[in-house]
């Protein structure tokens, strides 16, 4: 049905991520993702879903060394070490507060969220408890998974039939699938171009409640990935672009939960069964 084209874990939550040709899936989803996050003194998590507050993080990038400690490179190319104190300083400079690079979600941590002007780029019920901040952006608060830094799914795949019908849909947008933060990259021959028949070109949207053998892994298809503004940002190279979101939110919004139609790319899944993924693996549908 489909192969792996695309591996990648984001060490450090909301900082660029890496490539992988191989990883081992826990229950938890891939080790060492989301492993770190950036706290500040009331114990909100760093999440470039705020970006007037949290958006340098995006200029950082985190991986693995072949030590197994992660390493964070600054937007000046300078590196350091998680848990290094002089990381910590460098950072508060960067975002402008005190912060914390830490390994250790604790209990819930608050996550803040702009709230996008586009259709579906939030429920209407999150909407309405908005406020304004001291940034002067319109958020809404809510917490992170108990226990991790993942805002809910643990996994997030996206297709390239996915992104080949969006593609259709803006031309002059690149819609790389780095923009979307995604673990797995699945190639899947889509239609994208039929605009007449937009339900085409999105195959996953058929996989919800159904399992996906990948490689050693089984997984669960949750929920469709509803999409914040991040993908808009700037991201290493790609420049920043507010039509990717715009023509998502025209092109495939749809039911989540009971949160009504929201403008989304990918699926969430659950670990059944961990394992090795690998580069180039089969994707079966069960």
């Amino acid at each position: 049905m489909g192969t792996v084209v695309g591996l990648r874990r984001y060490p450090v939550k909301s900082m660029l991520g890496e490539d992988l040709a191989s990883v081992s899936v826990t229950e938890r989803g891939l080790s060492g993702d989301r492993a770190f996050a950036v706290l500040d003194e009331t114990g909100t998590v760093g999440s470039a879903k705020h970006p007037r507050k949290w958006g340098p993080l995006l200029r950082c990038r985190s991986r693995f060394g072949a030590d197994g400690a992660v390493r964070v490179e600054l937007p000046d190319g300078s590196a350091s070490i998680a848990g290094d104190a002089e990381l910590d300083k460098r950072l508060a400079e960067l975002l402008n507060r005190r912060v914390t690079l830490t390994d250790r979600p604790g209990g819930p941590g608050r996550l803040e969220r702009a709230v996008p002007d586009y259709p579906g780029g939030v429920p209407e019920v999150v909407r309405e408890r908005a406020f304004v901040d001291e940034t002067g952006e319109s958020v809404t608060a809510g917490q992170v998974a108990d226990g991790t830094f993942f805002d809910f799914g643990r996994v997030h795949l996206v297709t390239t039939a996915g992104l080949d019908r969006l593609r259709a849909a803006h031309p002059a947008g690149d819609f790389d699938a780095r923009r979307f933060r995604p673990n797995l990259v699945v190639d899947v021959p889509g239609v994208p171009d039929l605009p007449d028949l937009p339900d085409r070109g999105f195959p996953e949207d058929a996989w919800l409640g159904r399992t996906l053998r990948i490689g050693e892994v089984l997984f669960r298809v949750t929920v469709p990935t509803p999409r914040c503004v991040v993908p808009t940002l700037a991201h290493g190279n790609l420049p920043a672009d507010p039509a990717i979101m715009r023509t998502v939110a025209r092109e495939h919004r749809v039911p989540v939960l009971t949160l009504g139609p929201l403008s989304c790319v990918g699926v969430y899944l659950d670990v059944l069964e961990p394992g090795e993924l690998r580069i180039g693996d089969a994707v079966a549908l069960g």
